[in-house]
């Protein structure tokens, strides 16, 4: 998992069977600090997220079990909108 922010949003009018009716947004991955890290990736939404919120992205076959399909060519969703990031140093 790891932790970005919604930066854009994927519109695709055909797509594969198992991406009908979900929403694909462009995430940035970022540090604890909001400092973008990394490439931009593409993220199912499963928690109504929308641009610029931060949130907490799950990859590999966890992201693809929250729908419930592993025949989804799902490797990236996002699972939970943060409303705080706290760090104890």
């Amino acid at each position: 998992m790891y932790i970005g922010k919604i930066i854009g949003v994927v519109v695709s009018t055909t797509k594969d069977q198992g991406l009908v009716g979900k929403k694909l947004l462009i995430v940035q991955p970022i540090d604890t600090k909001n400092n973008p890290i990394g490439n931009c990736e593409v993220a199912i939404d499963s928690v109504g997220a929308g641009a610029g919120e931060v949130v907490l992205v799950a990859t590999g076959s966890s992201a693809r079990q929250i729908f419930n399909d592993e025949k989804s060519p799902i490797d990236r969703s996002i699972v939970a909108i943060i409303d705080n990031i706290e760090v104890t140093q």
